[in-house]
Formats: structure tokens, C-alpha cells, sequence
């Protein structure tokens, strides 16, 4: 059986409905593309607005609160090899564009994970939709939002809160549905009201679960900023698609250690904070 008419005649309504989008909600995505756009100059500003020392003593000293003076030390000097490889601002841009990413997508994931934890029947019809979104190539996410949103960073921060939604929405969602059945009763028992039984009793038991959600929120951002440097998205990203496109293999070398440097730090940081949330929960 030939599908090729098929095949041809749900291309053309793909192609047609995203140029209908995109003819009449030009605004909106205007809009849009402004809003993600000043956020991550505003982060990235604040970033490169101190000496590059500066924010690695920062850095170094929430290490040493957080996980000892070694760590600390190892902290410091890492991220003092970016800037020695002449990496710095790449790595700033780089470390805006996980940020502003990760806090929307939470911004959007975590209350969406709450519900889901509350409504059985939601978090089965959200589970389809996030195992789709968790197994298409990430790089699929850019060609719409390159038709929508054009290049730059615009379109890597929407692709990127696409692809770091779905951990914290399973995660959440897990999280809330984890309270012992007891302590719900308890709960009851005790005429807390539904917004006191959430915060005394679902959000404790929720936390460590959460934390988790959003360090993997955060390591898949990571991923997907670096693919996005193929739109435009600067940082690192970029660098090592510039490099790859001309050779430059010393280059793309220097990046990948640089996106190396920062993931190890910023996992283990929330890692650790997590931790610490977990104990103090207890």
C-alpha cells in the first residue's frame, strides 16, 4: 500500500499549521521572545558584572558551607582554569542560560507535579505525554521553536524547558504521593484544613523527592543548552559548534572540559543542598 499521499498530506498541515502560528501569533512570540531574552541578559549581567575572581570565591565559600574546605579548593581552582582558558564569559553566558532555564522550567514543573500527585487520573495522563517528550531526540525541540522564535536564546531556553520539565514533574508528583497513609489520617485526625495538611505533612515528605526532580531538571538543561548552540544560543554551546564546524579541535576540547567543570559543580551543590533539606525535614 502506497502511505506517500498520506505521508505528503499531513506534512502540508504541519507546514501549514505552523505557518498559520506563526503568521498570526507573530505578537505573542515577539512577546515571548522578549521576556526569555531580557531575563537571561538580566541573569547573565549580574554574572559578568563582578571579576571572574569574584565569583569564584563566591563559589568556593557556598562549597565550603556546603560540602568542606576541599571541595572548596577544588572548586575555586576549576573554575579559576575557565578563565585561564579564556573560557569565562563563555562559561558565565553558558551558566545564565541553565539558570534561567531550569527556573522556569521548575516554575512550571513543580505545581504541575503537585497536582499530579494529588489526581491520580492527571498523572496518568500526563505520564504519555512525558514519555514522549523524554524520548524524542532533544535536538527536535529547536526546529519549532526556530520557526516561532527565530535564533538565539529565545528558542535554546524554550527548548531547554521542555526537555527539563519532566523530571520534576515524576519526581513532584512521586513526592506527594510518598506520605505514609498514617500520617494523612493523622492529619485528619487532628482537623488540619487541606492547606495545612500540604505544608505540615505532603511537603516534608515531598521535599527529598523534589530536590531530586530539580537536580535532574538541572543536569538536563545542561544537555540541551549544549546542543542548542547550533541556533545560536552562545556559551559554550556555541563554542563547541563553532569549533566542530572548523576544526578546531583544541577548542572544542578546552569547552568540554569547561561544561565538564560547571555541571560537577552545580550537581554537587545541589546534591549536597538537598541532603542537607532532607535532614533538616526529618
Amino acid at each position: 500500500m502506497d502511505t506517500s499521499v498520506l505521508t505528503d498530506t499531513f506534512d502540508i498541515w504541519v507546514d501549514d499549521g505552523l505557518a498559520w502560528i506563526s503568521d498570526n501569533g507573530e505578537w505573542a512570540f515577539d512577546f515571548l521572545r522578549g521576556i526569555l531574552e531580557g531575563t537571561y541578559d538580566g541573569i547573565l549581567w549580574l554574572l559578568q558584572f563582578a571579576p571572574f575572581y569574584v565569583v569564584t570565591l563566591i563559589v568556593a565559600l557556598l562549597t565550603w558551607r556546603l560540602m568542606g574546605l576541599v571541595s572548596a579548593i577544588l572548586t575555586g581552582v576549576a573554575l579559576a582554569f575557565c578563565a585561564i582558558m579564556g573560557l569565562w564569559a563563555e562559561t558565565m553566558s553558558t551558566l545564565a542560560l541553565v539558570a534561567t532555564a531550569t527556573v522556569l522550567a521548575l516554575a512550571v514543573a513543580i505545581p504541575i507535579g503537585i497536582a499530579a500527585g494529588f489526581l491520580a487520573t492527571l498523572n496518568k495522563a500526563l505520564e504519555p505525554v512525558l514519555d514522549l517528550i523524554q524520548t524524542l531526540p532533544p535536538y527536535i525541540y529547536l526546529l519549532p521553536a526556530i520557526a516561532l522564535l527565530g535564533y538565539g536564546p529565545a528558542t535554546a531556553l524554550i527548548a531547554t524547558v521542555v526537555v527539563a520539565m519532566p523530571p520534576a514533574i515524576r519526581l513532584t508528583s512521586l513526592g506527594i504521593r510518598m506520605t505514609p497513609h498514617e500520617f494523612i489520617e493523622l492529619g485528619h485526625a487532628s482537623g488540619l484544613t487541606p492547606g495545612q495538611m500540604f505544608t505540615k505533612i505532603r511537603l516534608p515528605f515531598a521535599i527529598p523527592s523534589v530536590m531530586a526532580g530539580i537536580n535532574q531538571s538541572l543536569m538536563m538543561s545542561f544537555g540541551m543548552v549544549v546542543i542548542a548552540g547550533i541556533v545560536g544560543s552562545g556559551g559554550l554551546g556555541e563554542t563547541i559548534y563553532g569549533a566542530v564546524r572548523t576544526l578546531d579541535i583544541a577548542t572544542s576540547i578546552n569547552a568540554a572540559i569547561a561544561i565538564v567543570i560547571l555541571t560537577m559543580i552545580l550537581d554537587r551543590l545541589t546534591q549536597n543542598a538537598a541532603r542537607r533539606v532532607k535532614a533538616g525535614a526529618r
